[in-house]
């Protein structure tokens, strides 16, 4: 194309020369000819498509340029919706379109435009490197870049996907078609903002740590916040804490501000903890603020939370109802033993459990407050709701008590710590079975005002 390009004519008023390759500056080259003192070359045609160069003659009015001569196009903001990018398309496969790096950022780009624009990109595949589509809510329409990113002559080397409502079958087909293609030349992918499913993240790792590919930078955690706090529990745990499932940092992390820390990580996406352990952490109110606060960001994923021996009380119960009346909210076992709540915090507990009838709780532990005199009621009658899941309800501290309680729950019909008066007569037959008895009433949970049995009658204040 340079050759021919020095042999035009001056004469030569129209030329077409669409369809051909022109190499890395033969555009520039017969444009710069046009340009001459004595050229009469007037129209010039390299574009194929009416499309195409329609476009091309709009693009060059907003950017002031041909943007045949860039190798950047900033189009962020310039071009908007699914429409526009088809007609962006029909540019990008046009072998004399030579763009190196293309950012459509926050360009309403959906999945039509993404599947045009793929398209178009594996036409033309050899020359982009630098790819940014954040923001833009594509979706399964990332499913279609698998199609370019499988083809060993696609450059690309930077791919920008943060914040563009990719889920976990993305993730997959992302990481599906990197495997497949060993000549990938992707070296940075950015995937901040979107929700990878289960195994998103750990895929992405495992294509991270092969060293038959290229791909060196993973962007995940959207804020330098987040940041900090992933490299704080990974120097804590000696491990990528993206891939635990399970987090015990019990003792690892102590007060509200390596609370604070962390609670930045687990409100992030790609954190797909299922049990946090924080036992014995002075934790306060505060802490639990910032916690509560994270999962609630991020509820769907946290099966277990173990919060027993801390220093809640009852305002740190209250921020723990925000996430139980979430209805995203998938926890199914909830600690807080030793944490001194009172009868305001069981009320509190207990209301914010009624109100959320997709409730998937179904064990509390309690043990070591104090109920008041009607902690123990609400809660043991929560049970009785027909949506409530809950099935284990731990309240008393010693097994030997709790052993009894079970027995005489069985006897009774009924919970024998929500009961006033109790009426044991003919039921304790042993002063074994006695001494269980008595484990049960030193618990501040067993509320008997009144106790009857075969031996005596005894009245408690």
């Amino acid at each position: 194309c340079s050759g021919f390009s020095f042999e035009i004519k001056p004469f030569i008023t129209e030329l077409d020369i669409s369809g051909n390759n022109p190499g890395s500056n033969g555009v520039k080259l017969i444009t710069d000819v046009q340009k001459e003192p004595n050229s009469k070359l007037k129209k010039l045609k390299l574009l194929k498509s009416s499309v195409a160069e329609n476009f091309c003659v709009f693009l060059s009015k907003v950017l002031g340029t041909n943007p045949l001569l860039l190798t950047e196009l900033n189009l962020s903001g310039t071009i908007k919706g699914d429409s526009a990018v088809k007609q962006l398309s029909e540019l990008l496969k046009d072998l004399h379109c030579r763009t190196k790096k293309l950012k459509l950022n926050c360009s309403v780009v959906g999945e039509e435009g993404c599947a045009a624009l793929s398209s178009a990109l594996s036409s033309n595949p050899s020359h982009l490197l630098d790819l940014d589509l954040s923001g833009n809510k594509l979706r399964a329409g990332v499913k279609q870049f698998s199609v370019l990113l499988k083809n060993p002559q696609c450059q690309l080397q930077k791919l920008n996907l943060s914040d563009c409502g990719v889920t976990g079958e993305g993730y997959s087909a992302l990481t599906s078609a990197l495997k497949l293609n060993s000549l990938s030349h992707l070296t940075e992918l950015d995937l901040r903002g979107n929700d990878p499913g289960d195994t998103g993240v750990k895929d992405l790792y495992n294509l991270l740590e092969d060293p038959r590919h290229k791909l060196k930078t993973l962007r995940l955690l959207k804020s330098s916040a987040v940041k900090e706090a992933y490299a704080y529990l990974a120097e804590i745990l000696g491990t990528n804490p993206l891939l635990l499932t399970e987090l015990d940092l019990s003792g690892k992390i102590r007060r509200d501000s390596g609370v604070i820390k962390i609670s930045f990580l687990l409100q992030d996406l790609h954190c797909r903890t299922k049990i946090l352990k924080l036992k014995n952490s002075d934790i306060t109110e505060e802490g639990c603020a910032a916690l509560s606060s994270a999962l609630c960001s991020n509820p769907s994923h946290l099966k277990e939370l173990h919060l027993s021996q801390n220093k809640l009380e009852n305002p740190g119960v209250n921020h723990l109802n925000d996430l139980l009346r979430n209805p995203s909210c998938n926890l199914q076992i909830l600690s807080v033993s030793d944490n001194n709540i009172t009868e305001k915090g069981y009320a509190a507990l207990a209301s914010a459990l009624k109100s959320n009838p997709s409730s998937h709780l179904v064990e509390l532990d309690l043990r070591g407050n104090d109920p008041g005199d009607t902690g123990v009621k609400l809660i043991t009658e929560l049970q009785k709701e027909p949506n409530c899941k809950l099935k284990t309800l731990r309240l008393l501290k010693d097994p030997v008590g709790e052993e009894i309680c079970t027995s005489l729950t069985e006897a009774l019909g009924i919970n024998p710590l929500g009961l006033t008066e109790l009426d044991l007569s003919g039921k304790i037959h042993s002063d074994t079975e006695m001494k269980k008895l008595s484990a049960m009433l030193v618990d501040v949970h067993c509320r008997t005002k009144i106790l009857k049995s075969v031996f005596s009658l005894f009245f408690f204040s």
